[in-house]
């Protein structure tokens, strides 16, 4: 779940006394800046919508909680947050939004909002909700993801400081898919991400055990991730993951999804069969 996390200082001199800033002066705060545009960010039509338990969150934050623990405790599923913080009379913040939340504000994947002051601080916490996938839907966001990766590898790509030719596509594994599934549901079950299984497996002995007879054995998994779109383009954009997917070595490919109350488990399972 990716996290951003930015405070914002205003010190202005205030020659007569305001008053604080209410929780709806907080939301009008935000969405002025969020329907009107900033810097060279366009404006965004739909406005934040607030929500209780990212109002639960928020304040969670301001007395010192850390943002997965407030976000477990009020019940909210999140595939992306941005936290900001601001200090200023009301008059103050919506400028403080505007000059160093501007991306955050203006960014369209975020839709609720959450605001609390404590300390003399305003904090706003702006998510995007994890819908995950529904279990009916396996076999094609497993087509999708094989689209998307194969897409990639289609063109020339750069994996950190490695340089990639385009290779052929990859093909679906019934073998690597069970491998996949059993995996994902795995870490879904124990609430870990992780390539080391519950019983302590490799990739490669999961394969071995799914009875794929493998040449070249590798594994990407991920969490927090709602869509294909976005688990392909995260693991794109991490080096290690992105060999993987680019890799020559590889021919063929398994993928799937688990999730549980806190979350959504991706595996991918790439192997090339024994002559």
């Amino acid at each position: 779940m990716p996290v951003r996390t930015l405070t914002l200082a205003m010190l202005l001199a205030m020659p007569v006394a305001q008053a604080a800033a209410t929780p709806q002066d907080l939301v009008a705060a935000v969405n002025a800046v969020r329907t009107h545009g900033c810097g060279s960010r366009p404006a965004v039509a739909d406005a934040l919508r607030p929500d209780a338990r990212l109002d639960r969150v928020a304040a969670e934050l301001a007395a010192g909680r850390e943002l997965k623990d407030a976000l477990q405790s009020a019940g909210y599923r999140a595939s992306q947050v941005a936290v900001l913080e601001a200090t200023g009379h009301p008059a103050s913040i919506q400028r403080s939004l505007a000059e160093g939340g501007c991306k955050d504000v203006t960014d369209a994947v975020y839709r609720d909002l959450g605001v609390a002051q404590g300390n003399g601080d305003s904090w706003f916490v702006l998510a995007a909700s994890l819908e995950a996938p529904a279990a009916g839907e396996s076999a094609a966001v497993g087509e999708h993801v094989l689209a998307l990766v194969n897409e990639a590898r289609a063109d020339r790509r750069r994996c950190g400081l490695k340089r990639f030719g385009a290779v052929p596509p990859l093909t679906a594994s019934p073998a690597l898919q069970v491998a996949a599934s059993a995996h994902a549901e795995d870490m879904a079950r124990r609430g870990v991400m992780d390539h080391a299984g519950g019983d302590g497996s490799t990739p490669a002995e999961r394969a071995t055990r799914a009875g794929y007879a493998w040449r070249n054995v590798g594994e990407n998994v991920a969490t927090g991730q709602s869509t294909p779109e976005q688990v392909v383009a995260e693991w794109l954009d991490s080096p290690r993951h992105c060999e993987n997917i680019m890799s020559a070595d590889f021919t063929e490919m398994g993928v799937a999804f688990a999730s549980n109350a806190g979350g959504v488990y991706w595996a991918q399972v790439f192997g090339a069969p024994q002559p």
